[in-house]
Protein backbone atom coordinates (compact mmCIF):
# COMPACT_ATOMS: atom_id res chain seq x y z
CA UNK A 1 0.00 0.00 0.00
CA UNK A 2 1.43 3.40 -0.97
CA UNK A 3 0.30 6.63 0.62
CA UNK A 4 1.14 10.29 0.29
CA UNK A 5 3.16 9.94 3.50
CA UNK A 6 5.48 7.46 1.71
CA UNK A 7 6.50 10.14 -0.82
CA UNK A 8 7.05 12.76 1.87
CA UNK A 9 9.49 10.70 3.96
CA UNK A 10 13.04 11.92 4.43
CA UNK A 11 16.06 9.85 3.35
CA UNK A 12 16.75 9.11 7.04
CA UNK A 13 13.18 7.81 7.49
CA UNK A 14 13.46 5.65 4.36
CA UNK A 15 16.78 4.23 5.62
CA UNK A 16 15.21 3.39 9.01
CA UNK A 17 12.27 1.60 7.42
CA UNK A 18 14.47 -0.27 4.93
CA UNK A 19 16.61 -1.54 7.81
CA UNK A 20 13.47 -2.52 9.73
CA UNK A 21 12.01 -4.51 6.81
CA UNK A 22 15.33 -6.26 6.30
CA UNK A 23 15.56 -7.29 9.96
CA UNK A 24 11.97 -8.52 9.98
CA UNK A 25 12.75 -10.71 6.98
CA UNK A 26 15.94 -11.98 8.57
CA UNK A 27 14.79 -12.48 12.17
CA UNK A 28 11.10 -13.28 11.78
CA UNK A 29 9.04 -15.49 9.52
CA UNK A 30 7.73 -12.55 7.55
CA UNK A 31 6.49 -14.54 4.50
CA UNK A 32 4.53 -16.89 6.81
CA UNK A 33 3.10 -13.98 8.72
CA UNK A 34 2.12 -12.13 5.55
CA UNK A 35 0.36 -15.23 4.22
CA UNK A 36 -1.63 -15.60 7.45
CA UNK A 37 -2.58 -11.91 7.47
CA UNK A 38 -3.64 -12.04 3.81
CA UNK A 39 -5.82 -15.10 4.48
CA UNK A 40 -7.52 -13.36 7.41
CA UNK A 41 -8.11 -10.14 5.48
CA UNK A 42 -9.45 -12.02 2.45
CA UNK A 43 -11.86 -13.92 4.69
CA UNK A 44 -13.04 -10.68 6.31
CA UNK A 45 -13.68 -9.17 2.87
CA UNK A 46 -15.37 -12.32 1.56
CA UNK A 47 -12.85 -12.71 -1.25
CA UNK A 48 -11.77 -16.09 -2.63
CA UNK A 49 -14.18 -17.85 -0.30
CA UNK A 50 -13.35 -21.41 -1.30
CA UNK A 51 -9.63 -21.06 -0.71
CA UNK A 52 -9.57 -18.55 2.13
CA UNK A 53 -12.79 -19.13 4.02
CA UNK A 54 -12.74 -17.91 7.58
CA UNK A 55 -13.37 -21.46 8.83
CA UNK A 56 -10.32 -22.81 7.00
CA UNK A 57 -8.22 -19.88 8.17
CA UNK A 58 -9.12 -20.51 11.80
CA UNK A 59 -8.73 -24.30 11.58
CA UNK A 60 -5.24 -23.91 10.15
CA UNK A 61 -4.10 -22.52 13.51
CA UNK A 62 -4.77 -24.66 16.64
CA UNK A 63 -4.22 -21.72 19.01
CA UNK A 64 -6.64 -19.53 17.07
CA UNK A 65 -9.17 -22.39 16.89
CA UNK A 66 -9.09 -22.72 20.67
CA UNK A 67 -9.51 -18.97 21.21
CA UNK A 68 -12.37 -18.66 18.71
CA UNK A 69 -14.30 -21.56 20.27
CA UNK A 70 -13.69 -20.18 23.75
CA UNK A 71 -14.96 -16.76 22.68
CA UNK A 72 -18.04 -18.25 21.00
CA UNK A 73 -18.86 -20.16 24.21
CA UNK A 74 -18.23 -17.21 26.53
CA UNK A 75 -21.05 -15.48 28.36
CA UNK A 76 -20.70 -12.64 25.84
CA UNK A 77 -21.95 -14.70 22.90
CA UNK A 78 -23.16 -18.17 23.91
CA UNK A 79 -26.79 -19.28 23.90
CA UNK A 80 -27.47 -21.65 26.78
CA UNK A 81 -27.94 -25.27 25.85
CA UNK A 82 -26.33 -24.58 22.46
CA UNK A 83 -22.64 -25.09 23.06
CA UNK A 84 -20.52 -24.16 20.06
CA UNK A 85 -18.31 -27.17 19.25
CA UNK A 86 -17.28 -26.38 15.67
CA UNK A 87 -15.48 -23.46 14.09
CA UNK A 88 -18.13 -23.35 11.34
CA UNK A 89 -20.81 -22.59 13.93
CA UNK A 90 -18.50 -20.15 15.73
CA UNK A 91 -18.19 -18.14 12.50
CA UNK A 92 -21.99 -17.89 12.36
CA UNK A 93 -22.21 -16.90 16.05
CA UNK A 94 -19.38 -14.36 16.08
CA UNK A 95 -19.31 -13.08 12.50
CA UNK A 96 -16.26 -12.82 10.29
CA UNK A 97 -15.26 -9.34 11.49
CA UNK A 98 -15.06 -10.31 15.16
CA UNK A 99 -13.05 -13.43 14.33
CA UNK A 100 -10.88 -11.53 11.87
CA UNK A 101 -9.94 -8.91 14.43
CA UNK A 102 -9.34 -11.60 17.06
CA UNK A 103 -7.09 -13.42 14.60
CA UNK A 104 -5.20 -10.24 13.65
CA UNK A 105 -4.50 -9.42 17.29
CA UNK A 106 -3.38 -12.98 18.01
CA UNK A 107 -1.17 -13.23 14.92
CA UNK A 108 0.39 -9.83 15.57
CA UNK A 109 1.44 -10.70 19.11
CA UNK A 110 2.32 -14.31 18.23
CA UNK A 111 4.61 -13.32 15.38
CA UNK A 112 6.31 -10.50 17.25
CA UNK A 113 6.78 -12.71 20.32
CA UNK A 114 8.35 -15.40 18.11
CA UNK A 115 10.93 -12.89 16.92
CA UNK A 116 11.61 -11.31 20.29
CA UNK A 117 15.26 -11.02 21.31
CA UNK A 118 16.04 -12.06 24.85
CA UNK A 119 15.58 -8.59 26.30
CA UNK A 120 13.22 -7.56 29.03
CA UNK A 121 12.58 -4.23 27.27
CA UNK A 122 10.98 -5.93 24.26
CA UNK A 123 8.80 -8.10 26.48
CA UNK A 124 7.72 -5.07 28.48
CA UNK A 125 6.60 -3.17 25.37
CA UNK A 126 4.66 -6.19 24.15
CA UNK A 127 2.90 -6.63 27.50
CA UNK A 128 2.06 -2.93 27.67
CA UNK A 129 0.44 -3.27 24.24
CA UNK A 130 -1.55 -6.30 25.42
CA UNK A 131 -2.57 -4.38 28.55
CA UNK A 132 -3.77 -1.50 26.34
CA UNK A 133 -5.83 -4.04 24.39
CA UNK A 134 -7.39 -5.29 27.64
CA UNK A 135 -8.33 -1.75 28.63
CA UNK A 136 -9.84 -1.11 25.18
CA UNK A 137 -11.87 -4.32 25.30
CA UNK A 138 -13.41 -3.42 28.66
CA UNK A 139 -14.18 0.16 27.60
CA UNK A 140 -15.64 -1.00 24.25
CA UNK A 141 -17.82 -3.53 26.08
CA UNK A 142 -19.12 -0.87 28.47
CA UNK A 143 -19.78 1.44 25.52
CA UNK A 144 -21.67 -1.35 23.70
CA UNK A 145 -19.25 -1.08 20.80
CA UNK A 146 -20.17 -2.82 17.55
CA UNK A 147 -16.97 -4.87 17.62
CA UNK A 148 -14.87 -4.97 20.83
CA UNK A 149 -12.26 -7.13 19.03
CA UNK A 150 -11.64 -4.29 16.56
CA UNK A 151 -11.02 -1.93 19.47
CA UNK A 152 -8.53 -4.40 20.94
CA UNK A 153 -6.53 -4.64 17.71
CA UNK A 154 -6.48 -0.87 17.22
CA UNK A 155 -5.23 -0.30 20.76
CA UNK A 156 -2.52 -2.95 20.42
CA UNK A 157 -1.45 -1.35 17.13
CA UNK A 158 -1.08 2.03 18.86
CA UNK A 159 2.17 0.69 20.33
CA UNK A 160 3.29 -1.05 17.13
CA UNK A 161 6.09 1.44 16.44
CA UNK A 162 7.56 0.98 19.93
CA UNK A 163 7.30 -2.81 19.61
CA UNK A 164 8.96 -2.90 16.20
CA UNK A 165 11.94 -0.80 17.32
CA UNK A 166 12.47 -2.71 20.60
CA UNK A 167 12.15 -6.09 18.88
CA UNK A 168 14.12 -5.50 15.70
CA UNK A 169 16.29 -2.44 16.37
CA UNK A 170 17.19 -2.61 20.09
CA UNK A 171 20.36 -0.53 19.61
CA UNK A 172 18.24 2.38 18.29
CA UNK A 173 15.87 2.01 21.24
CA UNK A 174 18.79 2.39 23.66
CA UNK A 175 19.83 5.56 21.84
CA UNK A 176 16.26 6.92 22.07
CA UNK A 177 16.18 6.19 25.80
CA UNK A 178 19.55 7.85 26.36
CA UNK A 179 18.37 10.94 24.46
CA UNK A 180 14.94 11.36 26.07
CA UNK A 181 14.96 9.25 29.23
CA UNK A 182 12.79 6.26 30.12
CA UNK A 183 9.19 6.77 29.04
CA UNK A 184 10.19 9.69 26.77
CA UNK A 185 11.70 7.73 23.90
CA UNK A 186 9.35 9.45 21.42
CA UNK A 187 11.04 12.81 22.05
CA UNK A 188 14.20 11.92 20.11
CA UNK A 189 12.63 9.71 17.44
CA UNK A 190 12.39 12.32 14.66
CA UNK A 191 16.03 13.29 15.03
CA UNK A 192 17.40 9.76 15.31
CA UNK A 193 15.07 7.75 13.06
CA UNK A 194 13.75 10.43 10.70
CA UNK A 195 10.13 9.75 11.77
CA UNK A 196 8.10 9.37 14.95
CA UNK A 197 7.45 6.03 16.64
CA UNK A 198 3.78 6.47 15.74
CA UNK A 199 4.79 6.86 12.07
CA UNK A 200 6.94 3.69 12.31
CA UNK A 201 3.85 1.83 13.50
CA UNK A 202 1.64 3.17 10.71
CA UNK A 203 4.29 2.43 8.09
CA UNK A 204 4.51 -1.16 9.35
CA UNK A 205 0.72 -1.55 9.25
CA UNK A 206 0.67 -0.21 5.66
CA UNK A 207 3.57 -2.49 4.75
CA UNK A 208 1.53 -5.46 5.99
CA UNK A 209 -1.61 -4.31 4.16
CA UNK A 210 -3.77 -3.99 7.25
CA UNK A 211 -7.30 -2.56 6.78
CA UNK A 212 -7.66 1.19 6.36
CA UNK A 213 -9.88 1.57 9.42
CA UNK A 214 -7.26 -0.06 11.66
CA UNK A 215 -4.51 2.19 10.32
CA UNK A 216 -6.76 5.27 10.70
CA UNK A 217 -7.30 4.32 14.34
CA UNK A 218 -3.55 4.22 15.08
CA UNK A 219 -3.08 7.97 15.35
CA UNK A 220 -2.68 9.75 18.68
CA UNK A 221 -5.41 12.25 19.57
CA UNK A 222 -5.65 14.83 22.32
CA UNK A 223 -8.65 14.73 24.70
CA UNK A 224 -11.34 17.27 23.86
CA UNK A 225 -15.08 17.60 23.22
CA UNK A 226 -16.44 15.78 20.17
CA UNK A 227 -16.55 18.00 17.12
CA UNK A 228 -18.67 17.75 13.99
CA UNK A 229 -17.82 14.83 11.75
CA UNK A 230 -16.50 12.74 14.66
CA UNK A 231 -16.76 9.19 13.32
CA UNK A 232 -15.99 5.58 14.19
CA UNK A 233 -12.32 5.86 13.13
CA UNK A 234 -11.93 8.92 15.37
CA UNK A 235 -13.49 7.01 18.27
CA UNK A 236 -11.08 4.11 17.74
CA UNK A 237 -8.12 6.52 17.66
CA UNK A 238 -9.29 8.19 20.89
CA UNK A 239 -9.81 4.84 22.59
CA UNK A 240 -6.39 3.60 21.43
CA UNK A 241 -4.71 6.75 22.72
CA UNK A 242 -6.43 6.57 26.10
CA UNK A 243 -5.87 2.81 26.44
CA UNK A 244 -2.16 3.06 25.62
CA UNK A 245 -1.64 5.88 28.12
CA UNK A 246 -3.70 4.02 30.75
CA UNK A 247 -1.57 0.89 30.23
CA UNK A 248 1.57 2.95 30.79
CA UNK A 249 0.06 4.40 33.98
CA UNK A 250 -1.11 0.99 35.25
CA UNK A 251 2.19 -0.72 34.51
CA UNK A 252 4.05 0.12 37.70
CA UNK A 253 1.02 -0.52 39.95
CA UNK A 254 1.71 2.52 42.14
CA UNK A 255 -0.14 5.55 43.55
CA UNK A 256 1.07 7.88 40.81
CA UNK A 257 -0.41 5.53 38.23
CA UNK A 258 -3.78 5.58 39.99
CA UNK A 259 -3.85 9.39 39.85
CA UNK A 260 -2.81 9.39 36.19
CA UNK A 261 -5.60 6.91 35.29
CA UNK A 262 -8.19 9.08 37.07
CA UNK A 263 -7.00 12.13 35.11
CA UNK A 264 -7.15 10.18 31.81
CA UNK A 265 -10.71 8.99 32.52
CA UNK A 266 -11.83 12.54 33.26
CA UNK A 267 -10.22 14.06 30.17
CA UNK A 268 -11.22 11.37 27.63
CA UNK A 269 -14.79 10.80 28.86
CA UNK A 270 -16.38 13.47 26.58
CA UNK A 271 -14.53 12.20 23.51
CA UNK A 272 -15.36 8.52 24.11
CA UNK A 273 -18.95 9.17 25.13
CA UNK A 274 -18.54 7.19 28.37
CA UNK A 275 -18.86 8.69 31.85
CA UNK A 276 -15.54 9.05 33.70
CA UNK A 277 -16.74 6.65 36.42
CA UNK A 278 -17.61 4.11 33.70
CA UNK A 279 -14.12 4.41 32.22
CA UNK A 280 -12.55 3.91 35.65
CA UNK A 281 -14.61 0.77 36.25
CA UNK A 282 -13.64 -0.60 32.83
CA UNK A 283 -9.94 0.15 33.42
CA UNK A 284 -10.12 -1.49 36.85
CA UNK A 285 -11.60 -4.66 35.30
CA UNK A 286 -8.74 -4.65 32.77
CA UNK A 287 -6.24 -4.24 35.60
CA UNK A 288 -7.69 -7.31 37.35
CA UNK A 289 -7.48 -9.33 34.13
CA UNK A 290 -3.93 -8.15 33.46
CA UNK A 291 -2.83 -9.08 36.98
CA UNK A 292 -3.97 -12.64 36.21
CA UNK A 293 -2.81 -12.90 32.56
CA UNK A 294 0.43 -10.90 32.21
CA UNK A 295 3.73 -12.47 33.17
CA UNK A 296 6.43 -9.90 33.88
CA UNK A 297 4.75 -6.59 34.72
CA UNK A 298 5.09 -5.34 38.31
CA UNK A 299 1.29 -5.23 38.08
CA UNK A 300 1.24 -9.00 37.58
CA UNK A 301 3.36 -9.75 40.69
CA UNK A 302 5.00 -12.69 38.87
CA UNK A 303 6.75 -14.32 41.85
CA UNK A 304 3.60 -14.19 43.95
CA UNK A 305 1.54 -15.49 41.02
CA UNK A 306 3.92 -18.41 40.38
CA UNK A 307 3.65 -19.46 44.01
CA UNK A 308 -0.15 -19.16 43.93
CA UNK A 309 -0.33 -21.23 40.76
CA UNK A 310 1.97 -23.89 42.22
CA UNK A 311 -0.13 -24.04 45.39
CA UNK A 312 -3.35 -24.18 43.34
CA UNK A 313 -1.90 -26.98 41.19
CA UNK A 314 -0.99 -28.98 44.29
CA UNK A 315 -4.47 -28.33 45.68
CA UNK A 316 -6.15 -29.41 42.40
CA UNK A 317 -4.14 -32.65 42.31
CA UNK A 318 -5.09 -33.42 45.90
CA UNK A 319 -8.67 -32.35 45.15
CA UNK A 320 -9.02 -34.81 42.27
CA UNK A 321 -8.03 -37.60 44.66
CA UNK A 322 -10.78 -36.40 47.03
CA UNK A 323 -13.32 -36.51 44.17
CA UNK A 324 -12.26 -40.03 43.18
CA UNK A 325 -12.44 -41.24 46.81
CA UNK A 326 -15.87 -39.63 47.13
CA UNK A 327 -17.14 -41.44 44.04
CA UNK A 328 -15.89 -44.75 45.51
CA UNK A 329 -17.50 -44.05 48.91
CA UNK A 330 -20.84 -43.14 47.32
CA UNK A 331 -20.82 -46.32 45.20
CA UNK A 332 -20.27 -48.35 48.36
CA UNK A 333 -23.10 -46.54 50.15
CA UNK A 334 -25.47 -46.53 47.16
CA UNK A 335 -27.60 -49.50 48.20
CA UNK A 336 -28.37 -48.31 51.72
CA UNK A 337 -28.10 -44.48 51.68
CA UNK A 338 -31.12 -42.21 51.28
CA UNK A 339 -31.24 -39.49 48.58
CA UNK A 340 -30.60 -36.87 51.27
CA UNK A 341 -27.54 -38.73 52.55
CA UNK A 342 -26.18 -39.17 49.02
CA UNK A 343 -26.67 -35.50 48.23
CA UNK A 344 -24.91 -34.56 51.46
CA UNK A 345 -21.96 -36.83 50.58
CA UNK A 346 -21.80 -35.41 47.06
CA UNK A 347 -21.88 -31.82 48.34
CA UNK A 348 -19.11 -32.44 50.86
CA UNK A 349 -16.98 -34.29 48.29
CA UNK A 350 -17.34 -31.54 45.69
CA UNK A 351 -16.74 -28.77 48.24
CA UNK A 352 -13.46 -30.32 49.39
CA UNK A 353 -12.36 -31.71 46.04
CA UNK A 354 -12.81 -28.47 44.08
CA UNK A 355 -11.91 -26.11 46.96
CA UNK A 356 -15.18 -24.18 46.63
CA UNK A 357 -15.40 -20.97 48.65
CA UNK A 358 -19.06 -21.84 49.27
CA UNK A 359 -21.37 -24.56 48.05
CA UNK A 360 -25.07 -25.37 48.38
CA UNK A 361 -27.45 -28.24 47.68
CA UNK A 362 -30.81 -27.08 46.27
CA UNK A 363 -33.95 -29.26 46.28
CA UNK A 364 -37.12 -28.75 44.28
CA UNK A 365 -40.46 -28.66 46.10
CA UNK A 366 -43.05 -29.40 43.42
CA UNK A 367 -45.99 -28.57 45.66
CA UNK A 368 -44.68 -25.06 46.40
CA UNK A 369 -43.18 -24.63 42.94
CA UNK A 370 -39.82 -23.59 44.42
CA UNK A 371 -36.15 -24.49 44.51
CA UNK A 372 -34.59 -23.93 47.93
CA UNK A 373 -31.08 -24.45 49.35
CA UNK A 374 -31.18 -27.08 52.11
CA UNK A 375 -27.47 -27.60 52.82
CA UNK A 376 -24.56 -25.16 52.69
CA UNK A 377 -20.82 -25.36 53.24
CA UNK A 378 -18.29 -22.55 53.52
CA UNK A 379 -18.04 -19.32 55.49
CA UNK A 380 -21.41 -17.59 55.95
CA UNK A 381 -23.32 -20.25 54.01
CA UNK A 382 -25.81 -21.09 56.78
CA UNK A 383 -26.86 -17.45 57.14
CA UNK A 384 -27.57 -17.31 53.40
CA UNK A 385 -29.80 -20.41 53.23
CA UNK A 386 -33.14 -18.60 53.90
CA UNK A 387 -32.45 -16.24 50.96
CA UNK A 388 -31.54 -18.94 48.43
CA UNK A 389 -35.05 -19.66 47.12
CA UNK A 390 -36.49 -19.18 43.63
CA UNK A 391 -39.50 -20.25 41.52
CA UNK A 392 -39.32 -23.40 39.39
CA UNK A 393 -41.13 -21.61 36.52
CA UNK A 394 -38.63 -21.37 33.64
CA UNK A 395 -36.68 -18.12 33.23
CA UNK A 396 -33.87 -17.54 30.69
CA UNK A 397 -31.00 -17.71 33.19
CA UNK A 398 -28.03 -19.99 33.78
CA UNK A 399 -29.70 -22.10 36.50
CA UNK A 400 -32.83 -22.96 34.53
CA UNK A 401 -30.61 -23.53 31.47
CA UNK A 402 -28.58 -26.13 33.36
CA UNK A 403 -31.70 -27.81 34.78
CA UNK A 404 -33.51 -27.77 31.44
CA UNK A 405 -30.59 -29.25 29.48
CA UNK A 406 -29.43 -31.60 32.29
CA UNK A 407 -25.86 -30.38 31.69
CA UNK A 408 -23.15 -29.29 34.10
CA UNK A 409 -22.56 -25.59 33.43
CA UNK A 410 -19.30 -23.89 34.42
CA UNK A 411 -19.15 -20.08 34.45
CA UNK A 412 -15.54 -18.88 34.35
CA UNK A 413 -16.25 -15.14 34.73
CA UNK A 414 -19.55 -14.32 36.42
CA UNK A 415 -18.62 -10.62 36.40
CA UNK A 416 -18.66 -10.25 32.63
CA UNK A 417 -21.03 -7.33 31.98
CA UNK A 418 -22.56 -9.04 28.95
CA UNK A 419 -23.34 -12.07 31.08
CA UNK A 420 -25.31 -10.11 33.69
CA UNK A 421 -28.69 -10.69 32.04
CA UNK A 422 -28.22 -14.47 32.44
CA UNK A 423 -27.89 -14.18 36.23
CA UNK A 424 -31.12 -14.13 38.30
CA UNK A 425 -31.89 -11.43 40.85
CA UNK A 426 -31.74 -13.82 43.82
CA UNK A 427 -28.13 -14.73 42.86
CA UNK A 428 -27.12 -11.08 42.42
CA UNK A 429 -28.53 -10.22 45.86
CA UNK A 430 -26.85 -13.10 47.72
CA UNK A 431 -23.90 -14.66 45.85
CA UNK A 432 -22.47 -11.88 43.69
CA UNK A 433 -19.05 -12.06 45.39
CA UNK A 434 -18.37 -15.18 43.32
CA UNK A 435 -15.95 -14.84 40.40
CA UNK A 436 -16.59 -18.34 39.00
CA UNK A 437 -19.19 -21.00 39.72
CA UNK A 438 -20.52 -24.35 38.60
CA UNK A 439 -24.10 -25.72 38.50
CA UNK A 440 -24.54 -29.53 38.71
CA UNK A 441 -28.16 -30.45 37.84
CA UNK A 442 -29.88 -33.47 39.40
CA UNK A 443 -32.61 -34.72 37.07
CA UNK A 444 -34.53 -37.92 37.85
CA UNK A 445 -36.67 -39.58 35.14
CA UNK A 446 -36.14 -36.51 32.96
CA UNK A 447 -37.44 -34.06 35.59
CA UNK A 448 -35.27 -31.67 37.66
CA UNK A 449 -35.13 -32.71 41.33
CA UNK A 450 -32.53 -30.16 42.43
CA UNK A 451 -28.93 -29.18 41.86
CA UNK A 452 -25.58 -28.62 43.54
CA UNK A 453 -23.98 -25.19 43.26
CA UNK A 454 -20.33 -24.35 44.07
CA UNK A 455 -18.43 -21.09 43.71
CA UNK A 456 -14.95 -19.58 43.95
CA UNK A 457 -14.19 -16.00 44.99
CA UNK A 458 -11.01 -14.00 44.34
CA UNK A 459 -9.03 -15.88 46.99
CA UNK A 460 -8.66 -18.81 44.57
CA UNK A 461 -6.58 -18.40 41.36
CA UNK A 462 -8.41 -18.36 38.03
CA UNK A 463 -10.31 -21.65 37.62
CA UNK A 464 -10.69 -23.73 34.48
CA UNK A 465 -12.21 -27.16 35.13
CA UNK A 466 -10.39 -30.06 33.49
CA UNK A 467 -12.06 -32.86 31.55
CA UNK A 468 -11.19 -35.20 34.43
CA UNK A 469 -13.00 -32.94 36.89
CA UNK A 470 -16.07 -32.67 34.65
CA UNK A 471 -16.12 -36.48 34.37
CA UNK A 472 -15.90 -36.92 38.16
CA UNK A 473 -18.68 -34.36 38.72
CA UNK A 474 -20.89 -36.32 36.32
CA UNK A 475 -20.06 -39.55 38.18
CA UNK A 476 -21.06 -37.96 41.49
CA UNK A 477 -24.32 -36.55 40.20
CA UNK A 478 -25.14 -39.85 38.49
CA UNK A 479 -24.87 -41.66 41.84
CA UNK A 480 -27.20 -39.13 43.53
CA UNK A 481 -29.72 -39.34 40.68
CA UNK A 482 -29.80 -43.16 40.76
CA UNK A 483 -30.64 -43.07 44.47
CA UNK A 484 -33.44 -40.55 43.85
CA UNK A 485 -34.86 -42.67 41.01
CA UNK A 486 -34.78 -45.81 43.21
CA UNK A 487 -36.69 -43.94 45.91
CA UNK A 488 -39.30 -42.85 43.34
CA UNK A 489 -39.72 -46.46 42.18
CA UNK A 490 -40.18 -47.72 45.75
CA UNK A 491 -42.72 -44.98 46.47
CA UNK A 492 -44.61 -45.79 43.24
CA UNK A 493 -44.84 -49.49 44.17
CA UNK A 494 -45.97 -48.61 47.72
CA UNK A 495 -48.67 -46.32 46.31
CA UNK A 496 -50.02 -49.06 44.00
CA UNK A 497 -50.14 -51.56 46.88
Amino acid sequence: MTTHADHARSPKAEATLSLLWERIRRQGDMPGFTKAINAILASMRGEDEREFSMTQTVLSDPVLTQKVLRLANSGMYSAFGQRVNTVSKAVLVLGTEAIGHLALGLKLIEELAKSTPDTETAHIEMEKAVLAGMVAQQVAASAVSRDPEEAVVCSILHSLGRMMITFYMPERWLQLREAGGEGREEAGAEALLGLSLEAVGRATAEHWGLPRNLIAGMRRVEPCERGEGFGHDDWLAALGTMSTQAAEALWHDDEAGVERVAALAESFAPLLGVEACGLLKAIDRARETAAADLSIAPLAKPAEKREQQAAASRKRTAGNKVLMSGVADMRDAGTSASPGQMMSMALETMHKGLSFTRSFAFLRNRRDGKYAARLGLGEGSKQLLPNLVFDDVYEPNVFHASLGSDRVIFIENARDLKFASKLPLWWKETLSEARSFVVIPLCAHGQPAGFIYGEWDDSFPQVVLSQTEFSLLNDLRGLVVRTVEKRHQVEAVATRV
